[in-house]
């Protein structure tokens, strides 16, 4: 791999003056390239100074998948031997993937690189604690689409400073067992021909498909997911016009969970939980989808496209416990699971039509990438380590081992298959990310109050239900809507 870090320092050294850390507001002081600036908030930064540093060790806190998959151990290795002249060494970072840089950094607790979702490093950001990056001088920057990086700006009075940079996109994607389709799927399940089962193409067949597969045997079930959990339920809302906060996610004084038609998606997710059981009120099935789709209980769920591997292991574990070799289990867990985009959504919001309409779904999304915390002592050794953790070739191969979905373009077309099929969503405007403001850390637990109460209505005898039509819905999502902008705005 060549070194390109170089060129990307001298141009960091460059811009010295404006990135000098998300700690510097926006009055342009520009202190000697080997400054250390100590701001009212307490935080030292260090200017890229264009130098790579020599003879250090840098913690870089990676995604525990990744770690526990061995890509992180191949990532740390090829980067230690690409600079190993320079005597700069990555290391595991040892700490929990959900450490709190905010108050462990002051106290020289924390990584040197942080890999995390963008609305938890963007809460970094806006807090001051993570470095802007010259991200438009990185090799990557072509590569990866606006709609990502603007996951990772931050405007400081005039200027916008980009204080991330995007590896992977996470969506709800849809898992199912091939081999648990009917026998006659494709006289009987394939309306259109084309050669696509019609319960992975539309919610109104998986509905359908989840009340017979139950009705033929009764400890089986078709789609199962834990309804309460918002990252997953709130697409369903977005489909028909739902959204978080106005102005592409930036006013939080404008909440949209009950916008448009949304409660046409509440509609949905109350007919869905009427073919599960109740593990779908609460956390249950989140936790026990891996080994119940493995063993044949669940035809299909979703989940982020990360936890790929996941379901393959216990795919393989199943298929070794009925006799198979450890290659033959690999195999055929490979065969039959697919993981791939969600299905359409009714235009009316009834899953019992048929015929009709069918939009698009969209759903809440990420953007996973890497940030320099704003307490390093090597930050230019930190940035080459981004940009070589960025580069084609190791995107293709953390796609490959964690079936995750790069944000490179190029390497998203060499993965293939949904890898693509998820970029594509993401440019098409499909996919919602996360807002990347710290108020949005007061829609969870309202939404998940909603979508747990409506998950429980399935299973309330008739005259005890909460959301018996669409305006009873329509009202608990304008109620959401009000206790989220009350925790921001009032109770503060």
């Amino acid at each position: 791999m060549k070194k390109k870090s170089i060129a990307l320092l001298t141009a960091a050294g460059m811009l010295a003056g404006i990135f000098t850390g998300c700690s510097r507001e926006a009055e342009n002081v520009q202190p000697a390239p080997d400054a250390q600036v100590k701001e009212e908030t307490g935080v030292v930064n260090t200017v890229f100074s264009g130098e790579l540093e020599h003879d250090v060790t840098i913690q870089v806190l990676e995604n525990d998948t990744a770690v526990s998959k061995g890509y992180f151990e191949q990532l740390i290795k090829a980067f230690n031997e690409e600079y190993a002249e320079y005597g700069i060494v990555a290391v595991d970072a040892n700490m929990n993937q959900y450490l709190d840089l905010a108050n462990d950094g002051p106290y020289g607790y924390g990584p040197d690189v942080l890999y995390q979702a963008n609305d938890i490093i963007m809460q970094y950001a806006e807090g001051k604690h993570i470095y802007p990056l010259p991200v438009e001088s990185m090799e990557c920057f072509e590569q990866i689409p606006e709609t990502a990086w603007a996951a990772y700006r931050i405007n400081i009075g005039e200027t916008a400073y980009t204080c991330g940079v995007p590896v992977n996109v996470q969506a709800p994607m849809l898992y199912y067992r091939k081999d648990l389709l009917p026998k006659d799927w494709e006289q009987a399940w394939d309306e259109n021909g084309n050669q696509i089962p019609d319960m992975v193409e539309n919610w109104n067949a998986m509905y359908a498909y989840s009340l017979s597969r139950h009705e033929e045997d009764s400890s089986k079930y078709g789609y199962m997911k834990s309804l309460f959990d918002v990252y997953f339920s709130s697409g369903f809302l977005f489909t028909y016009g739902g959204y978080v906060f106005g102005n592409n996610n930036t006013d939080p004084s404008d909440i949209g969970f009950s916008a448009g038609e949304a409660e046409k998606g509440a509609w949905v997710l109350s007919q869905l939980a009427g073919a599960m059981n109740e593990e779908c009120i609460d956390d249950s099935i989140t936790t026990n989808a891996y080994s119940k789709l493995a063993d044949g209980t669940y035809f299909a769920t979703i989940t982020t496209p990360d936890m790929y591997s996941t379901f393959l292991d216990e795919m393989i574990l199943a298929y070794e416990e009925e006799g198979l070799s450890e290659a033959e289990a690999g195999a055929k867990a490979q065969e039959n699971l697919v993981m791939t985009t969600l299905p359409k959504l009714p235009e009316s919001g009834d899953l019992t039509q048929d015929g009709g309409n069918f939009l698009d779904a969209k759903s809440m999304g990420g953007i996973n990438g890497y940030a320099i915390s704003a307490y390093t002592k090597y930050p230019n050794a930190c940035l080459a380590f981004v940009e070589f953790a960025t580069s084609y070739e190791m995107m293709v191969n953390r796609s490959e081992l964690l079936g995750v979905a790069p944000a490179r373009n190029d390497a998203a077309e060499t993965a293939g298959g949904t890898s693509q099929l998820l970029y594509d969503n993401l440019e098409a405007g499909n996919i919602v990310l996360m807002p990347s403001i710290k108020e949005v850390s007061q829609i969870w637990t309202p939404g998940e109050t909603f979508f747990t109460d409506l998950a429980k209505d399935a299973f309330r005898p008739e005259g005890e239900k909460k959301y018996t039509d669409l305006d009873a819905m329509k009202k608990g999502l304008e109620a959401v809507d009000q206790q989220i902008y009350d925790a921001i705005f009032t109770l503060k």
